[in-house]
């Protein structure tokens, strides 16, 4: 079966790799991308995780763009020309679909972080972990109280000895109640990454994720000093 134009036989989250945008022609790293597959009636699906099967189209732009592009034809058009098979379904809702998966496959992605042990909650933990220089990453629920947040940022920033700089954490757009059934615990309001791979997979996750909503805010760099 003879791939579109936007993708290869390679691993499809493969980062040394390329793939364009089909809407706005622009050429990114996988990770930057959320792939759309098709399936063997022609529908139209996202796969945020890049592993089903067949062909697939990368978008790079975010809901307000897809929406546009959706009422506009400019989608149906730009898939067409990628997957040149028989009718298309793109179903009416694939922006709220898109958003979902792209929210539910970081929380599944914190979870699994939970379980493998690379996070912290609670914010006595988190605190001590930041003041001792290792935490790669910090998260609060959204309807985190802001002392208790800028409590824990303010840690982070001294024990990196990193005063002064704009490191305050990230804000999620979920609240505690999310959290708490992904990672299977009660309570979590701060989540403490420890470990910086685990920082680095969720980071690329968090930005996909965060643009396509439009939100403002950005993941911290998931960085440490050498030793």
């Amino acid at each position: 079966m003879r791939n579109p134009p936007n993708e290869t036989r390679s691993n499809p989250l493969d980062r040394t790799s390329h793939r364009k945008c089909i809407l706005t022609g622009e050429s990114f790293s996988p990770e930057q991308l959320v792939r759309l597959a098709i399936g063997p009636d022609g529908q139209i699906a996202p796969d945020v995780r890049a592993k089903a099967p067949g062909r697939g189209a990368w978008i790079s732009v975010d809901r307000a763009a897809l929406e546009t592009a959706l009422a506009k034809g400019q989608l149906k058009a730009a898939l067409s020309r990628s997957f040149k098979t028989g009718p298309l379904d793109i179903p009416a809702n694939l922006a709220d679909q898109l958003e979902k998966a792209l929210g539910r496959a970081t929380l599944d992605r914190l979870g699994l972080e939970a379980r493998g042990g690379t996070l912290l909650t609670g914010s006595e933990k988190i605190e001590t972990a930041a003041r001792r220089d290792d935490l790669f990453m910090l998260l609060h629920a959204s309807d985190a109280g802001q002392d208790g947040s800028s409590k824990l940022a303010q840690a982070w920033r001294v024990g990196s000895d990193r005063e002064g700089q704009d490191l305050r954490g990230m804000t999620l757009p979920v609240d505690r109640q999310c959290l708490s059934v992904a990672l299977g615990r009660q309570n979590v309001v701060h989540i403490g990454i420890i470990d910086k791979r685990a920082a680095e997979r969720l980071s690329h996750m968090l930005a996909r994720w965060l643009h396509f909503i439009g939100s403002d805010e950005v993941p911290d760099e998931a960085e440490k000093k050498v030793a």
